[in-house]
């Protein structure tokens, strides 16, 4: 690739201003290493990570006790402990500003508009963590919520962990059974709900679903119900142990908020596998891990300042939402939206970002691509000035999306394309601020990450696919599964494929430029005549069809052999015929390879999807091939799935 490809450059005096700089010029003076590039800090990132994560927890001005050892049995992956001296509570240090500047400002689809002041929501916090502790809440036990992305939800949040209690949370659009597959295996205490939200221009309330989560929830204490849509009062007096927020904290005067220090690895959330295939793993993360890679990913990679307005497009029910809310402990103003972010039109995030002054804007590949069909050029219609970082993940972002961002959405802005995962609630590569940024890559590894990509047999590869890994332990890997007695499902979910290394799942390539290409995930691999082929490579040629909304590719087993289906949904209108046909077909091998072209092509009317908006293969792949699912309500609209039952072209 030549210099045409490159998108995007740091000027000088941005690398000379960005807080990844002064981090560099910090390790150089207290570890007198040579660090002269972001490759440099990198490498001495992984191979001295106890001087490395120590400065980070200096650097990001950690509240609590750090005591004298920072990592023991390093060697171990699974067993290595960081920081296992040290106390802390992850919502301390969360809530270290008490001025009166904006917190939280939150936009709701109905055009709802509030905000809280770090004063305020300090205010919040202490009654909700005075209500918690006298109906019983402490150390360990579990506080889930099913809410919107709403000020109260934070709140919810730092009140639950200040004490020591362990958080988890869901949207409100998750159906009874979703919410019990997870919130069943960890049996809370206390659960926070709206009374109902808002999708689409519609008002959607949940008080009936709500009867029924409570009533198969025994451990339940109390439902506080926060009032959204108008039916709080009504759902309270209909539901047993139920209370409306209000009178919840109603004999509670703010004062100052005490807060549990506990170990480093501490259970603070509990996060959960998407679950299509069986019932959802249950992702024990602890504090100190959540804390420092945050605090990495927002203040170096994001260079993330108290001036910073953070938004990130997301539900409570996505790893991103724990992400987002981690942008306190930076300082950070935090933009909350809750609702469709094309309500009323494609404009929506792009008006948004404008009323909000967003700085840092997250959302998915997904949207880019959504935004880029809709035909519309946001440079031409809005000032985006503000923004100067633009996040996108939740799948791989092809090459087309980072021409449409430069084109269509904002010349000279910083793209971060990034990839991590539930797993670990962070990212293996993403966004670099001292390097360029090429076209279809994400820029680089993660601090502190031993990210590599390895061939079938274990060996390190550049220039080919493989799976990605991460060789040397880091902070913020699981604590544990709940309920995984000894720890086997957690290992078998990781370290099976190849011993004592992390292995994500992901299918992924090495740039020539240090960058990275993710291809997919490595289980939803089509394999025809044997060679190794991702999804994304797929998309990325198809969906650039104006024809093509959206697609999905499995591979069909068939004759002794896998042949490649894909799945097409058309825009309005379009019919799949020959034509159309040949043209997807000529389009996959001229920008692909002729083994990525699909033995059938096959027009549905919808793709199932996760509830965090993730297509899901895997699913798709069973109903075809007859196979049960184990776990339908794990998806937004598992109705989608009987489209692709039976399937007459299929057959032959």
């Amino acid at each position: 690739m030549t210099d045409a490809g490159m998108l995007w450059q740091p000027t000088p005096e941005a690398i000379a201003a960005a807080p990844m700089t002064r981090f560099m010029r910090l390790a150089e003076e207290r570890f007198g290493v040579a660090l002269p590039d972001y490759d440099a800090l990198h490498a001495w990132s992984v191979d001295d990570r106890e001087a490395f994560w120590s400065l980070v927890w200096d650097f990001g001005g950690v509240i609590g006790d750090k005591g004298e050892r920072v990592l023991v049995d390093g060697d171990r992956m699974p067993g290595a402990r960081f920081f296992p001296d040290a106390r802390l509570n992850f919502a301390e240090n969360l809530m270290r500003r008490t001025d009166h500047a904006i917190a939280l400002q939150f936009h709701g689809e109905d055009k709802a508009v509030g905000s809280v002041t770090f004063a305020e929501l300090h205010h919040l916090v202490s009654r909700l963590q005075q209500a918690f502790r006298d109906l019983g809440v402490g150390v360990g036990d579990r506080v889930a919520a099913m809410m919107p992305n709403m000020p109260e939800t934070v709140a919810a949040m730092l009140a639950a962990t200040s004490l020591g209690a362990i958080w988890s949370s869901c949207s409100p659009d998750f159906g009874v059974r979703g919410v019990l597959d997870r919130f069943g295996q960890i049996a809370p205490k206390v659960l926070i709900a709206c009374d109902g939200y808002w999708y689409n221009g519609k008002k959607i309330g949940i008080g009936e679903k709500l009867g029924e989560i409570v009533a198969n929830l025994p451990s339940l204490e109390a439902l506080v119900v926060t009032p959204y849509v108008g039916s709080a009062m009504a759902i309270a007096l209909d539901i047993g142990k139920a209370v409306v927020l209000d009178n919840f904290i109603h004999d509670y005067r703010a004062a100052p908020v005490t807060f549990e220090r506990l170990p480093f690895d501490h259970p603070t959330y509990i996060l959960y596998s998407s679950g299509t295939t069986g019932a959802p793993k249950c992702i024990v993360h602890g504090a100190g891990g959540m804390l420092l890679q945050h605090l990495k990913e927002h203040r170096l990679h994001c260079g993330l300042t108290a001036a910073d307005r953070l938004f990130y497009f997301t539900t409570c029910g996505w790893m991103m939402w724990n992400w987002l809310v981690s942008g306190l402990a930076s300082e950070a103003t935090l933009i909350l939206y809750d609702g469709s972010p094309f309500w009323p039109d494609a404009n929506a995030m792009f008006d948004f970002a404008d009323m909000a002054g967003i700085s840092v804007f997250g959302t998915s590949a997904k949207f880019i691509d959504a935004v880029k069909k809709a035909g519309i050029r946001p440079r031409d219609t809005h000032d985006l000035s503000t923004v100067r970082l633009i996040t996108s993940t939740g799948s791989p972002l092809a090459a087309e999306g980072f021409d449409f961002v430069y084109d269509a959405i904002k010349p000279g802005v910083h793209l971060a394309s990034i990839s991590g995962g539930t797993d670990i609630a962070a990212c293996f590569v993403l966004g670099i601020p001292l390097k360029p940024v090429w076209r279809g890559e994400i820029q680089g590894p993660a601090l502190g990450m031993a990210s590599d990509v390895w061939d079938e047999n274990g060996n390190p590869v550049t220039g080919e696919k493989g799976e990605l890994v991460c060789t040397r332990a880091f902070p913020s890997m699981p604590v544990q599964f709940w309920n995984d007695e000894g720890g086997a499902k957690y290992r078998a979910a990781y370290f099976e494929r190849f011993p004592g290394v992390w292995c994500h799942g992901d299918f992924a390539e090495w740039t020539e430029h240090g960058g990275m290409i993710i291809h997919g995930r490595s289980d939803a691999t089509l394999n025809p005549g044997g060679v190794r082929i991702g999804t994304a490579e797929i998309y990325a040629q198809v969906e650039q069809l104006p024809e093509i909304l959206e697609s999905i590719a499995i591979g069909q087993s068939w004759d002794n052999d896998v042949r490649i289906v894909l799945f097409v949904r058309l825009a309005e209108g379009v019919v799949l015929d020959e034509a159309l046909e040949k043209k997807i077909r000529t389009r996959i091998r001229d920008g692909a390879s002729p083994r990525h072209v699909p033995a059938r092509i096959v027009a549905v009317a919808d793709i199932p999807r996760t509830k965090s908006g993730k297509i899901t293969e895997l699913a798709v792949r069973d109903i075809v091939h007859g196979r049960p699912i184990g776990n339908r309500e794990a998806l937004a609209n598992p109705e989608a799935l009987d489209l692709y039952r039976d399937i007459a072209e299929l057959k032959s």
